[in-house]
């Protein structure tokens, strides 16, 4: 229960941060995707069900204050973050590079689905542009970011882990 709270919290924070404190830190009106390296990094720590549902909450939130249709950012990041479930077996809390790595590939896809479904379909076709100067900024702002963040997240992911554990000490 308080592993669920404690995500919801951290999913607000994000947005909030992204949307407040990031929009004005913005690189020629790029900024890092902090709800996307929540989701990814939930995704391959916590496996499938947690990266889908910490996806579902971070995407809908988009949704609801962004999004022209609700539901569209919401599959998009759940589709995310069971993909980066399908990771936790090979994740390693001390190795930073395969985090890092699905954190990057992550943001891409994302950018590249944006792409395809609302500019592609509308027959806008600067994939070159779109690409150098939204797409690349953009992952290599947010794995700059992440470098600070992914960290602060794994440390908390850990402390709540040992906190569940010896809660469970102490029914047995």
């Amino acid at each position: 229960m308080i592993r669920k709270f404690l995500i919801g919290i951290l999913i607000l924070v994000c947005f909030l941060l992204q949307c407040t404190v990031f929009h004005t830190l913005s690189f020629g009106g790029i900024k890092p995707n902090l709800l996307m390296i929540l989701t990814a990094s939930y995704g391959f720590m916590g496996g499938r069900k947690s990266g889908l549902l910490t996806g579902l909450f971070s995407g809908l939130l988009l949704d609801i204050f962004f999004g022209e249709a609700i539901g569209f950012n919401a599959l998009i990041y759940m589709y995310i973050g069971y993909i980066n479930g399908s990771f936790r077996k090979i994740f390693f809390p001390e190795d930073v590079k395969l985090p890092l790595g699905l954190i990057a590939a992550s943001d891409l896809t994302f950018n590249i689905i944006n792409y395809c479904l609302l500019f592609l379909l509308r027959s806008r076709f600067h994939i070159g542009f779109y690409l150098f100067h939204i797409m690349i900024p953009e992952v290599v702002y947010t794995i700059g970011i992440s470098l600070i963040l992914y960290p602060l997240i794994l440390r908390i992911d850990q402390k709540l882990a040992a906190h569940e554990k010896r809660s469970e000490k102490k029914f047995v």
